[in-house]
């Protein structure tokens, strides 16, 4: 039964080729994406705006938003910025977040004493917020 209802739909086809329709031709302007606005951004800059975007984050996913973006330049935020995000994580209740923080700082480096020198200037804030690193919480 099938077999006859494909055949009659193949047969039943039009023969008559279809033409795709033309493309219009509109002129359309393309808006680049906002990185491109701050590529000419000096450090300072870069981390007074991304201390003060911190301050203002008050949910997980304006945070995490923040540090995706933070994260992907080519460069290593500042202790401000940690610090701010750190506060962050913290006023938003998420301690996962705030460790991989930590995490996320350590990839960024380039060696372990340039690792640790962040943790000893962030070591005030660590403690004040109660925060430890990934090797602090799993020592095995």
């Amino acid at each position: 039964m099938n077999h006859r209802i494909v055949s009659s739909v193949l047969r039943a086809r039009p023969t008559v080729p279809l033409r795709r329709a033309a493309a219009p031709s509109v002129a359309t302007t393309i808006r680049f994406s906002s990185s491109d606005a701050h590529s000419q951004e000096s450090f300072e800059a870069f981390s007074d705006r991304y201390v003060a975007f911190f301050q203002g984050a008050q949910d997980l996913f304006e945070l995490q938003r923040g540090l995706n973006n933070c994260f992907a330049h080519d460069l290593v935020p500042s202790p401000g910025v940690i610090e701010a995000a750190l506060r962050a994580a913290r006023r938003v209740n998420d301690y996962a977040t705030a460790v991989r923080i930590l995490e996320g700082v350590k990839e960024k480096v380039e060696t372990k004493h340039q690792y640790q020198a962040y943790l000893d200037e962030l070591k005030p804030v660590r403690e004040e917020l109660g925060i430890s690193t990934k090797e602090e919480l799993y020592t095995s």
